[in-house]
């Protein structure tokens, strides 16, 4: 399959940032590292390589960002309010260097956001943040509460970018529309965060899959075959 690596200098971030990209056509992808992980991570734990038969096909193109997980939430040398600064030109970074980007170039409107473990953080709150943008969400693993990384710090930016706090406010029609997955199992160590988003996803009545895999851990080999099996939910025509 095609794989394409792409470095640019990024204005948000005021650094150079890195991205790979597979795939030649089709409906585009973003997925998130785990925490603090590279831009190649999801390549070489063999999260692409699950889903190659859609690649192949043209059905779909993945895009691997850089995490920011180490300048921001895991940056304990400085301050709490510094480390949502950072998280909040992440955000910028992949909606307006990225996912606009990728808007203009593909026929799609939307994108997908995916992620495993704190990765699926990222394509939560993006998609809950921008869901104007994405069209499904697929978390696998994923933890939703930012607060452990603040320290009892308070800030608005920290409330905007907390799912579980925000979206119970969130009126944004848009969310309605988006195909959700929280893939989880009654093993994982994120259960009981991704018990605490169904339900409040649920309180709005957002329509949602809650997908819970039975006696299996928090690692790759779930989250491998929960990855083609959520990209079968995508319309492709």
């Amino acid at each position: 399959m095609q794989e394409e690596y792409l470095k640019w200098f990024s204005p948000h971030l005021q650094r150079d940032v890195e991205m790979l990209v597979f795939g030649h056509a089709g409906y585009p992808v973003v997925v998130f590292p785990t925490s603090k992980g590279s831009f190649h991570e999801n390549r070489d734990m063999g999260l692409v390589k699950s889903a190659q038969w859609y690649i192949e096909q043209g059905l779909i193109k993945i895009y691997c960002p850089i995490s920011n997980d180490a300048d921001s939430f895991y940056n304990k040398s400085i301050h709490p309010h510094q480390r949502i600064q950072h998280h909040v030109a992440y955000d910028k970074m992949i909606c307006h260097e990225i996912v606009e980007r990728i808007r203009l170039n593909t026929p799609v409107a939307k994108v997908v956001m995916a992620g495993c473990s704190f990765g699926g953080y990222h394509a939560a709150n993006f998609a809950f943040r921008h869901p104007g943008y994405v069209s499904h969400m697929f978390s696998m693993s994923g933890a939703f509460d930012i607060r452990s990384f603040m320290d009892g710090y308070q800030h608005d930016d920290i409330f905007y970018n907390n799912p579980l706090e925000y979206l119970p406010g969130l009126h944004d029609q848009e969310l309605w529309k988006m195909d959700i997955v929280l893939g989880t199992s009654n093993w994982d160590i994120c259960f009981d965060a991704n018990i605490k988003l169904h339900d409040t996803l649920r309180a709005k009545n957002i329509n949602h899959w809650f997908d819970v895999r039975q006696n299996r851990q928090h690692d790759w080999d779930v989250w491998k075959e929960m990855f083609p099996h959520y990209l079968s939910r995508i319309k492709f025509n």
